[in-house]
């Protein structure tokens, strides 16, 4: 009876760190969206181009991408309280002073002050609940975590779009802030610590080096989507981010206690789930980006429904991750990664014929069956190649799937808009509708075949059985 009440117990306050957690993560996730439908009314109020509008979310994006990498140092110095509850409060400032801007500038502070507080809080809820549970019921565990990345991306424009148009765009920052205010008091009453922490000093070199080499990196595919791959805005930020990330990878190697341990990806099993992942994401960005701009630019279909046609979808993943995280911990990765590449990989290719004829409800079916492909493969395989490594090195694990993911989706980026651009100057003589088409069969050619490559990965690398791989297995 006392085991009884101890493993009851035990389970409660799992619920309440987990509930606590995933609130605060939900809030961060769902300010990564808002902002575009707001763009408009900003750029009037504030009297600024588009250029400088865009730099709110371009801002967002690197600042988010440049902390993740440090997450793994804070969540080994810092107690599980501390660096939540610093990173709520640093959040729900972010947004209290966004919500109040009288500026421009003190908008895009406070856009950076939000990022650096969200790029801490997914890696690090992460590797908190993969602490929490034994390795068998981490799949059901993380598939909660699936909820939130499902949810907060697909409903942000949408309610984004509706206080806007209410209430004006200071509505939808003013909004937020008092609920990560109400997680912040959760936390402090509610909170427990998770982990061990270790006391070691911070690297500044490491640290000076990641954000040169990630944050250029980002910024220079991000560039290469609007300039072109020949702007100097392109080629400077990329060549300087890759001779800083190499000399950031150089001196990981050699430092006894790096800032990010990359021996990790000397595991085979994290590395095969780490690529596949990259692989994933990059190919999704054709739905994210181009989905709109075909529904807009050839359907004619509104802004609103664009994102509607894209809400279905993200209501399945969402129900699907506590689903796909009991596969999971019951028949293990592969069996349910092969089925969702599968189905990823022939509902891309749907759209590399898709036309001026499509219906909102037929193309609302594909994006959805395709996401759902995609439900059954991100959570599983983050979840597999984190398992892999031992306790102590989940939060470098986390940090350099998160990093390398974000990476990958900007290079998808990239990649995808310049082949559309290629593609329809090729076809201008055929009329602008045809040009247009034929640009987004092409990146969606490309993004079918990339499944396929993932897929192909899948069916060489990812085993049923569970692994047991110290990090340091060759």
């Amino acid at each position: 009876m006392d085991e009884h009440a101890h493993k009851q117990t035990e389970d409660r306050k799992r619920t309440v760190i987990i509930g606590v957690m995933l609130s605060g993560a939900f809030i961060a996730v769902l300010n990564q969206t808002i902002l575009s439908p707001a763009l408009p009314s900003i750029m009037r109020d504030m009297g600024i181009t588009a250029v400088e509008g865009q730099w709110l979310t371009t801002a967002f994006m690197l600042v988010n991408g440049i902390m993740i990498p440090i997450t793994a140092y804070f969540i080994d110095r810092f107690t599980t309280r501390q660096l939540f509850l610093s990173s709520m409060i640093l959040f729900t400032a972010g947004t209290a002073i966004a919500g109040v801007a009288p500026t421009f500038w003190v908008l895009l502070v406070a856009r950076i002050l939000q990022a650096m507080a969200a790029g801490i809080l997914m890696p690090m809820i992460q590797t908190v609940i993969l602490l929490l549970f034994p390795r068998e019921k981490r799949g059901s565990a993380m598939g909660t975590v699936g909820i939130v990345i499902a949810f907060a991306p697909a409903i942000g424009p949408t309610l984004a779009g509706w206080a806007v148009d209410s209430w004006g765009w200071n509505s939808i920052f003013l909004v937020i802030a008092p609920l990560a205010a109400v997680d912040v008091v959760l936390g402090f009453f509610l909170l427990e610590n998770v982990g061990e922490i270790t006391k070691r000093k911070l690297d500044i070199c490491s640290v000076i080096y990641s954000t040169l080499g990630f944050g250029g990196l980002l910024y220079g595919f991000s560039a290469a989507g609007s300039y072109g791959w020949i702007h100097a805005l392109t080629l400077v930020p990329l060549a300087v981010g890759a001779v800083f990330l190499m000399i950031f990878i150089r001196r990981q190697l050699c430092l006894d206690m790096p800032l990010l341990e990359l021996h990790v990806l000397r595991n085979r099993v994290f590395t095969y789930a780490t690529i596949i992942g990259m692989i994933v994401n990059a190919a999704l960005i054709a739905g994210t980006i181009i989905m709109p701009i075909y529904m807009q630019n050839v359907l004619r279909f509104t802004a609103m429904q664009s994102g509607l046609v894209m809400l279905p979808g993200a209501i399945v993943m969402g129900i699907m991750s506590p689903v796909t995280g009991n596969l999971f911990d019951r028949f293990g990765p592969r069996g349910i990664a092969l089925i969702g590449l599968s189905i990823m990989t022939a509902f891309s290719g749907f759209f590399v014929v898709m036309d001026e004829t499509w219906s909102f409800g037929f193309l609302c079916m594909i994006y959805t069956v395709r996401m759902f492909g995609l439900s059954l493969v991100n959570m599983p395989l983050t979840t597999w190649g984190l398992n892999a490594l031992e306790n102590r090195m989940i939060a470098h694990g986390s940090a350099i799937n998160n990093t390398v993911r974000q990476v990958a989706g900007s290079i998808g980026t990239a990649i995808l808009i310049t082949i559309m651009a290629i593609i329809t100057a090729w076809n201008k003589e055929a009329g602008t509708l045809e040009a247009t088409l034929s640009g987004m069969h092409a990146a969606f050619g490309v993004a079918a075949g990339l499944s396929a490559v993932a897929l192909v990965m899948a069916v060489l690398f990812v085993k049923k059985e569970k692994q047991t791989d110290d990090i340091f297995c060759d």
